[in-house]
């Protein structure tokens, strides 16, 4: 771990810095708790639900720039003085706020902005950026889970097929190592259609695979439904990040 200094106490407040009270609980228990309190989040809300609330706005402590949180990663400084990153946004403390993007958190951690922004010595993980990757990683391995067990997630090209004749399909996840007959048929199928549907990407097919319990998984379909905004949300994460390709077991 790496340690950053006590900043004066004459800076002023940080905007990437939200209020709240100070953190009582250990995180790793409150981190084991985050699928649970996500999908309790989520039932009942559709997807405009979930836009709606991705809407709110904070500042980051690297760029100055006001972005959507859904575009940001928020960290808490723990019990014990140390940094963590909170995807889910419901750890105890306050909220400071650094853009989704890898290299903006290995600006943070080597410009020392934790610390300046808590005002307080904190403790900087060696291995910070690689747990908020893998975070962000088994973290949309566990919602495209739930969006298969909820039967809002096919697989197969010929399935995605059907599907997008019968108009179901909110967006089409392609892996990233696609092969190129694949990605020509999807592409003139989605033309013919002439639905609005978007190809996002960001895993691998293996990676897909084990998160959907197959061993390959090369496109699969997001219907319309509770979890579509939020399957989506985290893949566009994760693609915004620049993350380097990695098994769920990996890291």
């Amino acid at each position: 771990m790496t340690s950053s200094d006590q900043p004066s106490s004459s800076q002023a407040p940080d905007e990437g810095v939200e209020d709240q009270a100070s953190p009582t609980d250990v995180p790793g228990e409150e981190m084991q708790d985050e699928g649970s309190q996500e999908q309790e989040q989520d039932q009942g809300y559709g997807t405009n639900r979930r836009h709606e609330l991705s809407l709110k706005e904070r500042r980051c402590i690297v760029s100055g720039e006001t972005c959507p949180t859904s575009q940001m990663i928020r960290f808490v400084v723990g019990p014990d003085d140390e940094i963590y990153p909170d995807l889910a946004e419901k750890l105890p403390g306050r909220g400071i706020w650094v853009s989704g993007q890898r290299a903006m958190v290995e600006q943070a951690i080597k410009r020392g902005l934790f610390a300046k922004s808590a005002k307080a010595r904190v403790q900087v993980n060696a291995n910070l950026v690689e747990l908020v990757e893998h975070l962000m990683q088994e973290r949309l391995f566990q919602t495209l889970g739930l969006a298969k067990r909820a039967g809002e997630l096919i697989t197969g090209l010929e399935r995605v097929f059907e599907a997008l004749d019968k108009g179901i399909l909110d967006a089409i996840i392609e892996a990233q190592d696609a092969g190129k007959d694949g990605a020509r048929k999807l592409r003139a199928k989605i033309k013919a259609s002439e639905e609005d549907i978007s190809v996002l990407k960001g895993l691998g097919a293996e990676q897909m695979g084990l998160a959907l319990g197959r061993s390959n998984v090369v496109h699969a379909g997001v219907v319309y439904g509770s979890m579509s905004g939020k399957v989506l949300a985290d893949l566009a994460r994760l693609q915004a990040w620049g993350a380097s390709e990695r098994t769920p077991d990996e890291g």
